[in-house]
């Protein structure tokens, strides 16, 4: 979502005679576009601004701006400590920018975080600055209003609201007609995506195959969904475009019943292993991919079983895990305690990565002398001699360059594995 965001704010900025440049020590004005889900992000913020003083000093007539969430979370602590900041702009206030770039003078700090109930930034077209040109962002909807009780976004981005689907499906044409082949939609929870229009409601299954019928050279992700609102409907357009990818990440971040009411997620784990079957029926192929949170309050030994059991369970391709951060003013923050050590919580999270190692091991051993169409991104990190690329299931694959371009499909057949990226061999360039 912030990297989307981040080429909304390039757009802007450039339609006001701004350049963006890569090298920050040609920047008049560098912004910060920053996340506030966990306290180690707004910690590298505040080391990022200790950094940059050296900068200042050498150029005092540069500008440092926050943006995004911590920018709407803190803005009064960002004012008094932090007095190398210029600005401070929400991220539904990005239209502000040229505005407030043109009235800084001197020492003067400046302030823009009202959340709005209808900013969707829908008639922007966002800079891709840096973009492979093969793969992109679309952003479908902004703000949540779950309010799951660790997670401070419902107060950093505000109320759900959906962008037209008319734009949406013009930018990924305009995106395609560029040469891009991938689009993925964002959404803090893809599935409540909904438009109300003369011809009745637009709703997430209908809005990816009005998407995926761009074109069929056109791959269509999405990210995120919600287990509570991931419908079958969902996944039977999924089964029936083979140009939408067949890959879902559903958070789960917590096996234990327990752990979940407290969490506010408003399901079960029985629920949720409702939703997993249903993938495994429509998409027998599709790969699943999860968040999680090892020591949430309260959080016993049975509870944190059971969240491992869930992973043997569901067997993800791969995991984000995390410990708990406790966030300011969310519910948990307000009616909780963060009683469960710090050293518990780094055992808990040791034992779910090593457990989701061993099975996206095992996952991916099961992958060998299968083929795929793979959609090139780009040259290896380890080799200019060989290129990778994503299967439909989101797994990277790497193999031997040969005549390939990226931007190129071409089909791999996998001859070996690491827990983490699959190798192949070509076997036909289409």
């Amino acid at each position: 979502m912030n990297f989307a965001d981040s080429e909304i704010v390039a757009s802007i900025l450039t339609k006001a005679d701004y350049e963006v440049t890569k090298d920050i020590s040609d920047a008049d004005y560098i912004l910060i576009n920053t996340c506030a889900i966990r306290d180690n992000a707004e910690q590298r913020i505040r080391k990022r601004l200790h950094e940059l003083k050296a900068l200042q000093r050498q150029r005092q007539w540069v500008k440092i701006g926050i943006l995004g969430c911590m920018a709407e979370r803190l803005q009064k602590q960002l004012m008094e400590e932090e007095d190398n900041v210029s600005f401070i702009v929400g991220p539904d206030a990005y239209r502000k920018l040229p505005e407030m770039l043109q009235n800084i003078n001197g020492d003067e700090k400046l302030a823009e975080t009202l959340l709005s109930t209808t900013e969707t930034y829908a008639d922007i077209e966002p800079v891709r600055y840096d973009s492979n040109g093969i793969t992109a962002y679309i952003s479908i909807m902004r703000g949540c209003q779950n309010y799951c009780a660790y997670c401070v976004v419902p107060y950093t981005r505000g109320r759900e609201r959906s962008r037209d689907p008319q734009t949406i499906v013009n930018e990924a044409r305009e995106l395609f007609e560029k040469g891009y082949r991938e689009v993925t939609l964002l959404g803090q929870n893809v599935n409540s995506y909904r438009w109300q229009c003369d011809g009745g409601e637009v709703e997430f299954p209908l809005l990816m195959a009005r998407v995926a019928e761009v074109s069929p050279l056109l791959r269509v992700r999405f990210a995120t969904s919600h287990p509570k609102d991931l419908s079958d409907d969902l996944l039977q357009v999924m089964a029936q475009y083979d140009n939408i990818c067949k890959c879902i990440h559903l958070p789960v971040q917590s096996g234990s019943e327990r752990m979940l009411k407290l969490m506010n997620r408003h399901y079960t784990p029985e629920w949720y292993l409702n939703r997993i079957e249903a993938i495994r029926k429509y998409l027998p192929e599709c790969s699943i991919t999860t968040d999680v949170i090892a020591g949430f309050c309260t959080e016993t030994e049975e509870d944190h079983q059971d969240t491992l059991e869930m992973f043997r369970k569901v067997r993800y391709d791969y995991a984000y895990m995390f410990k708990f951060s406790m966030r300011p003013n969310t519910y948990a923050a307000k009616h909780l305690s963060d009683d469960v050590p710090d050293v518990v919580k780094t055992r808990r999270l040791e034992e779910i990565i090593a457990l989701q190692g061993q099975i996206a091991l095992e996952n991916n051993q099961k992958e060998i002398d299968r083929t795929y169409e793979v959609l090139i991104e780009g040259v290896s990190h380890r080799s200019e001699q060989q290129l990778f690329g994503r299967n439909s299931q989101n797994k990277v694959i790497v193999f031997d360059r040969g005549e390939l371009q990226p931007g190129q499909y071409t089909t791999v057949r996998v001859t070996r594995c690491t827990s983490a990226t699959l190798i192949g061999e070509v076997v036909d360039n289409k």
